[in-house]
C-alpha cells in the first residue's frame, strides 16, 4: 500500500485538491456563510494562477521535495525515527501530529517576525475568504515554508507515506477552513474537537489584529487550544466582521503584479504580535 501511494503521490493529490475544491466550490453556492464583497473572478483568477506560480517556484527551488527527502531519509537512516525501530502506524501517525504542530508553530512565526510578516500578509490581505483563499500565498512564503518543512523532514526521519498524508490533508483542510460555507452551530461546536472549521479559521482573517493574531491551526485544533492562542468567536459575529487587513483594500490591490510585490509596499502595519502587545500594553486601539 505504501509503495502505491508513493509511486502516485502527485496524482493523488491533485486528485483530492481537485475533488475538495470542487465540493467546497459547490456548498458555497449553495449554502454561503458571508456575502461577498469583491469581484469573485478577479480574485479567483489571482488566487489560482499563484497556484500554478507557486508549484513552478517550488520545482526550480527545490532538486528534492518533502516526500522525496523522506524517502531519502529513510534509505539513508537519516533522522530521528530512522534511529529506533518503531512501529509503522506510531510512527506515521506521530509524524502527520508533529507536522501539523511545526505547521502552526511556523504560522506563529510568521505573524511574529516583521520581515516575514511582509510575506504572509498578502494571504492576509484577501477581503473575502473562499476555497480559493487556503492557496493564496506569496511563492517567497511557500519557499520559506518548504526550506522549514524540508528541515524538519531530514531531522524527525517521518515516514514518506506519513509525509503524503500530511501533505493531503493539510491542503484539503486549508481549502476547507477558508470556505465560505455554512455548518450548523451545534454541529460546528463538535466538528472543531477535531479539525479546524470554517467558523473557528475566520476569526484569524478579522481585520482586528488581536483577533488576526488567534486560531493559528490549519488542520489540528488542538495547538490553538494548548498554547492559549484560542478565540471562539469574532466580536462583532461572522456576518458583520470585516476580513482582511486595513491595508490593500482596494480593487487593484487584487491584481496578480500587485500581490506578488505587496511585501515591498507601504509600512508591515500593527498585525505582527508584538506591535498588537504593544498597542494593548498602552491602550491604543486596533
Amino acid at each position: 500500500m505504501n509503495e502505491i501511494i508513493l509511486q502516485n503521490e502527485a496524482p493523488i493529490r491533485l486528485g483530492v485538491f481537485l475533488g475538495i475544491f470542487a465540493a467546497m466550490a459547490l456548498w458555497e453556492a449553495v449554502a454561503p456563510r458571508r456575502r461577498r464583497i469583491a469581484p469573485t473572478a478577479l480574485r479567483w483568477l489571482s488566487n489560482l494562477t499563484l497556484v500554478a506560480v507557486n508549484t513552478a517556484v517550488l520545482r526550480l527551488a527545490f532538486p528534492l521535495l518533502a516526500v522525496g527527502l523522506a524517502a531519502l531519509s529513510a534509505e539513508r537512516g537519516w533522522g530521528l525515527l530512522n534511529q529506533f525501530t518503531v512501529p509503522s502506524w506510531i510512527a506515521v501517525a506521530g509524524s502527520v501530529v508533529i507536522l501539523d504542530m511545526a505547521i502552526y508553530l511556523q504560522h506563529v512565526m510568521v505573524h511574529a517576525v516583521p520581515v516575514f510578516w511582509r510575506l504572509h500578509r498578502m494571504h492576509h490581505s484577501d477581503v473575502d475568504l473562499d476555497v480559493t483563499s487556503g492557496a493564496r500565498f506569496h511563492p517567497l512564503e511557500i519557499v520559506l515554508s518548504m526550506g522549514i518543512k524540508l528541515i524538519l523532514v531530514a531531522a524527525l526521519g517521518p515516514p514518506a507515506v506519513a509525509v503524503v498524508i500530511f501533505e493531503v490533508l493539510l491542503n484539503g483542510t486549508s481549502m476547507f477552513n477558508h470556505s465560505n460555507v455554512r455548518i450548523p452551530e451545534a454541529l460546528d461546536r463538535w466538528l472543531r474537537l477535531v479539525v479546524v472549521t470554517p467558523d473557528m479559521h475566520r476569526v484569524h482573517h478579522s481585520i482586528i489584529p488581536r483577533e488576526t493574531n488567534s486560531n493559528f491551526g490549519f488542520n489540528l485544533p488542538w495547538w490553538d487550544r494548548l498554547f492559549g492562542t484560542y478565540r471562539a468567536q469574532p466580536e462583532a459575529g461572522h456576518g458583520a466582521m470585516t476580513l482582511g487587513i486595513s491595508q490593500f483594500r482596494q480593487h487593484r490591490d487584487m491584481w496578480l503584479d500587485r500581490l506578488l510585490i505587496q511585501p515591498l509596499l507601504g509600512k508591515k502595519g500593527d498585525y505582527t504580535i508584538s506591535g498588537v502587545e504593544r498597542n494593548e500594553s498602552s491602550g491604543e486601539g486596533p
